[in-house]
C-alpha cells in the first residue's frame, strides 16, 4: 500500500486553512501524524449512544456500538462505518503498522491492530482529540 497524496481526497483545504480550522493539537495529529498522550482525551471514557466524526471535515467515522474499552488509553473501535476510514502502511518508528485516516479529508486519525474483539478482531486505536462526538437523540 502506498501513502495517499492529499490531492486524492474529496475534502481539501490549503495548509493555512487547516491551521485556521483546527486547534494546534488537532493539526499536529490530523495533518502531521502526531499522537495524543494516552488517557488524555475525555472521549476515551464516552459511553453514551451516538456517533464520532472527523474533527477536520465532519465525516462520520464510527458509531458508539463499535466502541470498546481496550485499556490502551485511546478510544478504540472494532469497525468504522463502511467507506469512512482508509488505511495505509506506516513504516515510521522502525516498525510496520497500519495507519487509519479519514477517507474524506485524508486526516491521520490513528492505527489499526489485529487484537480487537469479535466480530472483526480489529482494534481501531484512534486519537480522540480529532473526533467530535454526537450523542444520539
Amino acid at each position: 500500500m502506498q501513502a495517499q497524496n492529499e490531492t486524492e481526497f474529496p475534502f481539501q483545504l490549503t495548509d493555512e486553512e487547516w491551521r485556521q480550522r483546527l486547534t494546534a493539537d488537532q493539526y499536529a495529529i490530523l495533518r502531521q501524524h502526531a499522537t495524543e498522550q494516552p488517557g488524555t482525551c475525555a472521549l476515551n471514557y464516552e459511553k453514551r449512544a451516538g456517533s464520532f466524526s472527523c474533527a477536520g471535515c465532519g465525516q462520520t467515522l464510527f458509531v458508539a456500538t463499535t466502541k470498546f474499552e481496550s485499556g490502551t488509553g485511546w478510544p478504540s473501535f472494532n469497525a468504522p462505518l463502511d467507506g469512512s476510514v482508509g488505511t495505509t502502511i506506516d513504516r515510521s518508528h522502525g516498525m510496520i503498522r497500519i495507519e487509519a485516516h479519514c477517507s474524506n479529508c485524508g486526516g491521520h486519525i490513528g492505527h489499526v491492530f489485529e487484537d480487537g474483539p469479535p466480530p472483526t478482531g480489529l482494534r481501531y486505536c484512534i486519537n480522540g482529540e480529532v473526533l467530535d462526538f454526537h450523542p444520539a437523540e
